[in-house]
């Protein structure tokens, strides 16, 4: 019983703390499969270049219906199966967080 529950809380840990969406390489096409979260949650582009972001929602959940970007004032609808593409440039190094309608499932490009 003691080594169910140890086990239990140590899945607990790496299925919250643990996973971490690595950033790949510099990119001005990203392809985003919005299935359960958003994969790679963690994007990099090269600020001053224009980007192509093309996402594509295959989750019937509601709250990935709506892709935003605060700091950019953009807000997407992504209906499911098609592919919404997004171009943008964004002048200023930084890192600009994304979610869905909700703000439950999240992500982040960080221009460099």
């Amino acid at each position: 019983m003691l080594t169910g529950a140890l086990g239990l809380i140590g899945f607990i840990y790496w299925f919250f703390l643990g996973k971490r969406d690595e950033a790949g390489e510099i990119t001005t096409n990203v392809k985003v499969k919005v299935a359960g979260g958003y994969s790679p949650a963690l994007v990099r582009i090269p600020a001053g270049k224009e980007v192509t972001i093309t996402l594509t929602r295959t989750d019937p959940t509601d709250c990935l219906e709506e892709f935003t970007i605060p700091d950019l004032k953009i807000k997407k609808s992504l209906p499911m199966g098609e592919e919404v593409v997004l171009k943008l440039k964004i002048s200023k190094r930084g890192e600009y967080p994304w979610h869905c309608g909700m703000n439950m499932y999240h992500g982040k490009l960080i221009a460099v």
